[in-house]
């Protein structure tokens, strides 16, 4: 991703992102871009200018059809995908399948082994795409409203 690249990815991230802590969490959606908005701040305090985070443009013939954030742990020998997108008019093509496939290679010829992620719970099409490619559940998140 480019310096140019990156406000058009933020704008996209924050309203995504605090549609879904909306939905999951049962924060206003005040809340929710408040919470998005410093979720990026933090993994990226300095806009693109960090070394522990990268963010990707998935492109088909020099066409934007997503992004793809994630960061290597060297030690664990793994990378964790915090954010997966292709555009909804860009879905169904197989831009899914070939990001991934791509960032496996790349990956792996730095010896990384293996990719973590999270898949929200209603995000069927998501969970879907990812078991086709061979990722397996290995765990749950869960919350509870504590309410007074």
């Amino acid at each position: 991703m480019t310096y140019s690249e990156y406000p058009a990815y933020c704008d996209y991230f924050i309203d995504d992102y605090s549609r879904e802590i909306a939905e999951n969490y049962g924060h206003s959606m005040d809340r929710a871009v408040e919470l998005a908005k410093q979720d990026l701040l933090l993994s990226f305090p300095n806009g693109l200018e960090t070394n522990e985070h990268e963010l990707l443009c998935i492109e088909s013939d020099s066409e934007l059809v997503g992004y793809l954030w994630h960061s290597i742990n060297t030690d664990g020998k793994s990378t964790f995908i915090y954010d997966f997108f292709i555009f909804s008019n860009s879905r169904n093509n197989g831009y899914g399948k070939s990001a991934i496939s791509a960032l496996e290679s790349q990956l792996k010829s730095i010896g990384i082994e293996q990719i973590k992620l999270r898949v929200a719970y209603q995000n069927q099409r998501a969970l879907k795409l990812y078991q086709e490619i061979g990722f397996a559940i290995s765990g749950y998140n869960m919350s509870k409203k504590i309410v007074s």
